[in-house]
């Protein structure tokens, strides 16, 4: 997603770049801000900043709040999102659920809709379709709660160009545009993105680490590397697809076609297998199996850890990070996980005795990439709130 520069510009689109700047100041800082703090972060004046703030407050992105006494002088009055005003419409197709998620402009959830099935080898328009119903009557309930849909923005577990879904081996849809059955939906243009980088960009609103390396669980194994606040998305866009990185060439045959990939070793349906519980068991099944002493549940995880570590030590070589963050379903494992891929990301990572690699569990939970989608159509209006003030006054 694009930024404003860091600083006051001085050119023909003044107003437009330095609301912006204060817009982005306000809206992503992890405390409330004063007229002050923005003036000092912007470099901008505070008659400007003043000006500025008022016209966000008018428009309904920015609040104010109870003046606070910090110290001689006037009282410093807190400004923060406004709540339930503007809101982004996320949605994910998964392998196993659709999901509809609304969240506003200060990270609440304003209305939501998860509906669980087996979509593995399904038809996309049938689900897309589904799709629809379910995003049309989350955003009524948002728009009878007086949220304002800003645009929408759709997590896909695939190769994802532009507008078009190019391949999602574990659904079996190849060449899809799902624009043509989402086409009613709230938003200039439908947005759409890879589920692992969506439910980055979730974990790095949690505000803590900018450089990381996250890696989302499911039957399919996805990933995106996080550098200072930024994202390495390939030539084509196509980074992050480490389910897919060959851990064993004489390995299992994996649904693109090769063999050994990542996820016929560590993804949820290869871990039950390999566990010996039913396919529609979860990994925190697998979980207690293994704290029950349940000796082939063990043996399962060991060997997705020691997959995953293999896959991650390659990773970690060529990107140069030192923090992992395992979401969706691997969080549930990570502890059990932990000693073999450790033991292989020490084997294997170059620089370890140096820069060891530390391992985490996700802090967005709860379907992140519907958080980061969401987050992700709300983009616009913070990159450029004069567009959008233009528009909806």
């Amino acid at each position: 997603m694009d930024q404003p520069s860091s600083r006051a510009a001085r050119q023909e689109s003044l107003r437009e770049h330095n609301l912006a700047l204060v817009a982005r100041e306000v809206l992503s800082a992890a405390q409330p801000l004063s007229r002050a703090e923005v003036a000092t972060r912007t470099g901008l004046n505070r008659a400007t900043v003043s000006r500025l703030v008022a016209e966000l407050v008018a428009g309904r992105l920015v609040v104010e709040d109870t003046p606070v006494i910090t110290g001689a002088g006037r009282p410093a009055t807190p400004l923060r999102p406004a709540t339930r005003t503007v809101g982004g419409l996320g949605l994910e197709v998964s392998i196993d659920f659709l999901g509809a998620r609304v969240l506003d402009l200060a990270g609440q959830p304003v209305a939501e809709e998860i509906v669980a099935g087996d979509h593995r080898g399904s038809e996309a328009s049938v689900l897309l379709g589904r799709l629809r119903e379910l995003a049309e009557t989350v955003v009524t309930r948002a728009e009878a709660a007086g949220t304002r849909i800003a645009g929408t923005t759709l997590a896909l577990p695939g190769l994802v160009a532009h507008s078009r879904l190019l391949v999602a081996p574990n659904l079996g849809w190849r060449e899809v545009d799902p624009a043509e059955h989402l086409d009613t939906l709230p938003g200039a243009r439908l947005r759409l993105d890879n589920e692992a980088r969506l439910a980055a960009l979730a974990e790095l609103a949690q505000g803590g680490s900018r450089s990381f390396l996250y890696v989302s669980g499911g039957v399919g194994i996805g990933a995106a590397v996080v550098q200072d606040g930024t994202f390495a998305t390939g030539v084509h866009g196509f980074a992050g697809e480490l389910g897919h990185v060959c851990v064993d060439p004489a390995g299992p045959r994996c649904r693109c076609g090769a063999t050994g990939c990542l996820e016929t070793f560590a993804g949820t349906a290869a871990i039950l297998r390999a566990a010996a519980l039913p396919e529609a068991s979860s990994l925190r099944e697998v979980s207690s199996a293994v704290a029950d002493g349940n000796e082939t549940a063990r043996e399962a995880v060991e060997r997705a850890g020691q997959a995953l570590g293999t896959a991650l030590a390659a990773l970690v070589n060529l990107v140069d990070v030192n923090e992992v963050v395992l979401g969706n379903t691997l969080a549930e494992l990570a502890e059990q996980m932990r000693p073999a891929m450790t033991a292989v990301l020490d084997e294997r990572v170059l620089a370890a005795q140096w820069a060891p690699v530390t391992v985490r569990v996700a802090d967005a939970s709860a379907h992140p990439a519907l958080t980061g989608a969401a987050r992700a159509a709300l983009a616009p209006v913070v990159t450029d709130p004069a567009g959008w003030l233009a528009a909806t006054g």
